[in-house]
């Protein structure tokens, strides 16, 4: 979790770097050699750490800690099952949604803080298994899917610094103070 933790906070506090370095530098001024290796040294190193440092992160806190293997078939509940908060040795309070061993969150089958622990079926037509690994895997996904969203919008942003929104022409209006379509 530490290494997950820490990739995060690295990748919000580069991009900040980005956004407040793209703020105060003037479009278009001349770039010196050095300014550039160092953007592009930079940059390598944000491309790094959002698309190997964060999802490597993960799927280590995954495959270590949480054991979310192949063999756990259910979805994983997290912090929705059983949450125990201990300072050191000492037992703070135990938060357990499902009171003490029931087996349905609601309507939903749980057991051992998994979801669907057996599968999900379908009026006996049928069985899909869903394993902590697979949700795992989604996770990983959509870490992927985010960092592209936010790395293009980020170029975007860079490209249209400085640029003014054009101004619609007014229209001329009528006595009534109607915009006038056509000409009379």
């Amino acid at each position: 979790m530490t290494a997950f933790a820490f990739a995060i906070l690295l990748t919000v506090v580069m991009t900040g770097i980005i956004a407040l370095y793209a703020r105060r530098r003037p479009v278009g001024s001349p770039l010196s050699w050095g300014e550039a290796f160092i953007g592009a040294l930079f940059v390598f190193a944000y491309m790094l750490v959002l698309y190997g440092v964060l999802p490597n992160a993960w799927l280590q806190w995954c495959d270590g800690p949480l054991k979310w293997r192949s063999d756990k078939i259910g979805i994983p509940l997290g912090l929705l099952h059983h949450w125990r908060v201990n300072v050191g040795s000492t037992h703070i309070f135990t938060l357990n949604w499902l009171r003490n061993g029931h087996k349905y969150l609601g309507f939903l089958p749980v057991d051992k803080g998994l979801l669907f622990p057996h599968g999900i079926t379908f009026f006996g037509r049928g069985k899909v298994t869903f394993t902590a690994q697979d949700m795992r895997d989604i996770v990983a996904t959509v870490i992927y899917g985010v960092v592209v969203v936010v790395n293009v919008k980020g170029w975007q942003a860079w490209q249209a610094r400085g640029k003014t929104k054009v101004a619609t022409p007014e229209l001329s209006t009528s006595a009534y103070g109607r915009p006038l379509v056509r000409k009379v």
